[in-house]
């Protein structure tokens, strides 16, 4: 059977040109589930999928194509658990459309309220937003849901997690009942199948068969440290790396803070990302780490939900994970789009019989590593020095005014001396 295209979804011209755009050459498995079933009426849908397969756009490229028309009031609602996932998702709604239309705005906590009545007040067609924020704005009167056409939950199981779903089924009761629902869950947990059962009218399920590459991309590896050692093994594994750029992953905001700093003080280009920040700091410090001026960031799982960030080297899990779902979920941010990556484990002895819980979510790719000597580390930083002035040397080389008889080979000399007596010392 052929793979399925976009054009053979029915897509019109100006979506699929805003497609191309993005660069998107085929659908992804969960897209090809989800978009066809979105452009044409039907019943309401539960799809099981991870982050990272594509589910924004599953839903984003039906909503560019439907809700490009102008509209009294807001003709979709999307909820999220967090602040970064808001902007995401609305930054990835806003790069589908071909024109200025549909209008998107994210409503999240601990941003300006004068900005997001601003925008509600001068009319959206998708609102992007966290539940405690648009339950806000509800109780104020400045958000209409009496007219939406597409409720989207996304990350439904994160959002039963940090406790949300009270919250949701307030928001469901203020839709139109006749609204096309739509939930995305990695997993299906008691409670989301009961608000199914609850809230939703007649559904179908689909789910993306493939999610296990998620951790196949990825090169797991776990090492048993003490909890006194985790630091000094964790800048090992750095310093060996040729071009370390990945996050570690903590369990509380004051655990995060403090690795930061203590691998800021080592000489490391690190920083801290939790709920405790304020939100205009935040964006700044993950543009930064976009950017790679800041190659390693520390931050709490509930913070770095929704972060999308290619090319990753590195995924560190300072300590094990509360469950083997935020394991798979931490891992797959470094194999995206194809790119593989290093997932990394600290694990303490006393955690050791709780290791056995990850391997079967592993994929059986979790294997033991030891941590790095000090003479790897040696070798690997001499050899950095290697490159560096042997690049250098090359760059003088035509320089004939200079006069240089110094061989780059020569140059180099510095350098395994500084390494031999290192290592002898």
């Amino acid at each position: 059977m052929d793979k399925p295209s976009f054009e053979s979804f029915g897509l019109g011209a100006a979506t699929l040109a805003a497609i191309a755009r993005k660069g998107f050459e085929e659908p992804t498995p969960i897209q090809a589930l989800v978009i066809p079933r979105l452009l044409t009426p039907g019943p309401d849908l539960i799809a099981r999928a991870r982050t990272g397969t594509g589910k924004t756009a599953a839903f984003g490229i039906p909503f560019a194509q439907l809700l490009s028309e102008r509209a009294p009031k807001v003709r979709a609602l999307v909820l999220v658990p967090t602040r970064e996932l808001a902007l995401q998702v609305s930054g990835e709604l806003v790069s589908l459309r071909s024109g200025e239309r549909p209008r998107v705005a994210p409503v999240y906590g601990g941003a300006s309220m004068v900005e997001q009545l601003r925008r509600l007040g001068g009319g959206v067609d998708i609102v992007v937003g966290t539940p405690g924020r648009v339950l806000d704005h509800l109780g104020r009167g400045t958000l209409d849901l009496s007219g939406i056409e597409f409720l989207v939950l996304d990350e439904a199981d994160e959002m039963l997690d940090m406790g949300f779903i009270e919250d949701i089924e307030k928001i469901m009761e203020e839709c139109r009942p006749e609204r096309r629902t739509v939930l995305f869950s990695a997993t299906m947990p008691p409670g989301i199948v009961q608000v199914a059962k609850r809230r939703l009218g007649a559904y179908e399920t689909v789910e993306d068969s493939s999610e296990a590459v998620a951790t196949e991309l990825a090169e797991q590896v776990w090492l048993e440290v003490r909890e006194a050692d985790k630091l000094e093994a964790l800048c090992r594994v750095m310093d060996v790396e040729e071009d370390f750029y990945g996050i570690v992953f903590t369990s509380t905001r004051v655990e995060a803070d403090g690795i930061a700093k203590a691998l800021e003080e080592r000489g490391y280009d690190a920083e801290a990302l939790h709920g405790d920040i304020p939100q205009d700091r935040r964006e700044r410090i993950l543009e930064r780490f976009r950017d790679r001026h800041i190659r390693v960031l520390v931050a709490t799982d509930v913070a770095a939900r929704g972060i999308d960030i290619e090319r990753l080297t590195h995924v560190v899990n300072w300590s094990l994970p509360h469950d083997p779902e935020a394991y798979v979920h931490r891992v797959g941010r470094t194999g995206r789009a194809g790119n593989a990556g290093t997932a990394l484990t600290l694990v303490t002895p006393e955690e050791y019989r709780k290791l056995f819980r990850f391997k079967r979510a592993s994929g059986g790719g979790l294997r033991k590593a030891k941590v790095p000597a000090v003479g790897e580390v040696l070798s690997a930083r001499s050899e950095r020095i290697r490159a560096r002035i042997l690049e250098r040397a090359a760059s003088l080389a035509p320089d004939v005014a200079g006069g240089a008889t110094e061989t780059a080979e020569e140059a180099v000399a510095p350098a395994a001396a500084v390494k031999g007596a290192a290592e002898q010392g």
